[in-house]
């Protein structure tokens, strides 16, 4: 009987076709084009493959490891991950044509690649941060910083980014969100990966020699990084004093709970609704600039001063201060919406109903490392100190977080409302790290005078208004 095969399929955007694309060679996924909330998945074909759904992003990392022997993404995420570590055993096989996109330089307006070498310090945001570095050190950049974001980078430009490293389908929708294409890096596609041992050592023809016999795309991957920029003199940039008070509000699935929390608080932003998409809604407050952003960057954008208030999850802004515990952003509302437990999750299969009885099996057994996923790296890790954990190596995933256990990591720390997506992993709950609620968080040392004053006391008035529950800074 032939070895299993594992294959790592991304969710999101590429899913549907990768689904139509894996039909069409005789290699259906049971439940991948229904878009399952089951992670792990069976060939409808037999049973030497077997397939796990992770985010697009964590796909290279698993097949690198060697958990995986193919996996199907984008592949900027490969350049991604190569950039920092070039020498991970993954190679790229071939080009499945789907997801076509370039990954590009851009920024507002008309400005131009030359016009980056007149700014002291440019400000580059993007998902791709390891590609972001190469980009400015390529350029010869004299002085920047990069701003890891977790989506949205398009919304940045101008005010909170100079430069933004994304990847779009085409001109016309970079054009959609004010910008402009400064250099094109990537060709950017839905690439079958593999993992160099695996290729060397199994067969993995069954699979691999099916898609490659369906390659439709250009076969391109290679990064174009740019020219150094003729070096000028850049002017000292003037700090502009702002006459507002800039408030940052969530998109995704926070973005209902803060549409309620606004609506009983009395605020009307134009633009910010269920399913409205708007990047910069207008406030009911004159003096109130409101973006809608990640709520995972709220919290860094609020410690270096781009905004004054942003509504976020606790769990957002805990990870940010477990990550740098002298960070000036603090909770100032507890807004008691979008509640949900952070809690630690291990197999239904392990005969544990807490973690001390889950630390003295894996005791017993002789494990070790103590393998931990989270989407919050800096919580879990927190969190496996504080319960003196002993070695233990945290995995950061980008989500698709229940399929991670058993196989892949031996304890995931996870946000659980109802507990219905853990069951239908077969996943259970044996700690609790804290209930988490959406609240309003602002700099600990905020110094506003005249009208910012006015405009932020009356925000706070408002917010307190829903619960009353105010924090002491």
């Amino acid at each position: 009987m032939p070895a299993m095969i594992k294959l790592a399929l991304p969710a999101g955007d590429l899913r549907e076709s990768i689904a139509e694309l894996l039909d069409s060679v005789g290699l259906p996924i049971e439940g991948y084009a229904e878009a399952s909330r089951a992670y792990r998945l069976q060939a409808k074909s037999g049973d030497d493959l077997a397939a796990r759904v992770f985010r697009e992003k964590d796909i290279p990392i698993q097949v690198a490891l060697g958990n995986y022997d193919l996996g199907i993404c984008s592949i900027a995420w490969v350049k991604e991950m190569h950039e920092r570590f070039p020498d991970q055993p993954v190679v790229s096989l071939c080009d499945l044509g789907a997801g076509c996109a370039s990954l590009v330089a851009a920024a507002s307006g008309t400005f131009s690649f030359g016009d980056l070498a007149s700014i002291p310090i440019v400000r580059i945001a993007s998902e791709y941060p390891n590609l972001a570095e190469q980009f400015a050190r390529s350029a010869r950049l004299r002085r920047y910083r990069i701003q890891s974001v977790w989506g949205a980078a398009e919304v940045y430009p101008p005010e909170d980014a100079d430069c933004v490293i994304v990847s779009f389908a085409n001109d016309e929708t970079l054009e959609t969100h004010g910008l402009t294409r400064l250099h094109g890096l990537l060709d950017n596609s839905a690439w079958l990966i593999g993992n160099a041992k695996a290729l060397a050592g199994r067969d993995l023809g069954s699979v691999v020699g099916a898609l490659v016999s369906r390659s439709a795309g250009s076969g391109q991957n290679g990064l174009r990084m740019p020219s150094p920029i003729t070096a000028t003199i850049a002017p000292a940039r003037q700090a502009l004093a702002r006459d507002s008070i800039r408030l940052a509000v969530p998109d995704g699935h926070q973005q209902r709970h803060v549409v309620e929390t606004l609506r009983d608080a009395g605020l009307a932003f134009d633009g910010y609704g269920n399913g409205a998409t708007v990047r910069r809604p207008r406030s009911s407050i004159d003096g109130l600039e409101v973006k809608v952003i990640r709520p995972h960057d709220m919290p860094q954008l609020v410690a270096t001063g781009e905004f004054d208030l942003a509504i976020t999850g606790r769990d957002c802004l805990l990870e940010h201060r477990y990550a740098f515990s002298s960070s000036p952003a603090v909770e100032l509302i507890d807004l008691e919406r979008g509640q949900y437990n952070l809690s630690a999750v291990v197999s239904e299969d392990l005969r544990a109903t807490s973690i001390d009885e889950a630390l003295q099996i894996w005791r017993a057994e002789g494990k070790p490392v103590l393998r931990v996923a989270a989407e919050f790296p800096a919580t879990a890790d927190h969190y496996a100190r504080s319960r003196h954990f002993w070695r233990y190596q945290v995995i950061p995933i980008a989500g698709a977080s229940e399929g991670f256990v058993p196989e892949d990591a031996d304890l995931l720390i996870e946000g659980t409302e109802t507990g219905k997506t853990l069951a239908e992993n077969r996943l259970k709950t044996i700690d609790l790290l804290y209930r988490s609620t959406t609240c309003l968080i602002g700099h600990r040392d905020a110094s506003l005078t005249g009208k910012r004053r006015q405009v932020y006391n009356e925000t706070i008035g408002a917010l307190q208004t829903v619960t009353g529950t105010r924090r002491a800074v």
